[in-house]
């Protein structure tokens, strides 16, 4: 089943994050508490899960935002892309990368973005596959 996450989720949420990029679960402090409920709250911020028998597996995060140009028309912002290792190649991040794009469509968005520090080349397919192009746009990043 896929789902916008509800608050109940945070833990596994953050379980499935250490398949990202995260080494530990962060200390359940008022700081995490107060993120969590700004990312639950925000109309705007989707975050995307894939629940399979009651364990989420899978998950993206959707951020739509607002836009003055392209005729006032939001964009949105696709991160955290991860599947849980034991559920990779399933098809639970494409079926995610599908949700996020019919929220985008349904919120009139002109464009999708999605950034990866994966260099690995089925990673890039994967991509790729969902509809996504390296070409048209050339991506910075500056870390702080």
């Amino acid at each position: 089943m896929i789902r916008e996450a509800r608050k109940e989720d945070l833990d596994a949420i953050l379980e499935l994050y250490l398949c990202l990029h995260e080494e530990s679960i962060p200390e359940h402090d008022e700081h995490l508490k107060d993120t969590w409920d700004q990312i639950i709250n925000d109309t705007n911020h989707h975050l995307i899960v894939y629940e399979l028998d009651g364990k989420i597996v899978s998950s993206c995060v959707c951020v739509i935002i607002p836009n003055l140009s392209r005729n006032v028309r939001p964009y949105a912002f696709v991160e955290n892309v991860v599947t849980h290792k034991d559920h990779r190649k399933h098809g639970y991040a494409g079926a995610c990368l599908d949700y996020a794009k019919d929220i985008a469509l349904k919120e009139n968005c002109y464009k999708m973005m999605l950034l990866t520090g994966s260099k690995r080349p089925e990673t890039l397919r994967f991509y790729e596959n969902a509809g996504y192009n390296s070409t048209d746009k050339t991506a910075f990043i500056q870390w702080l």
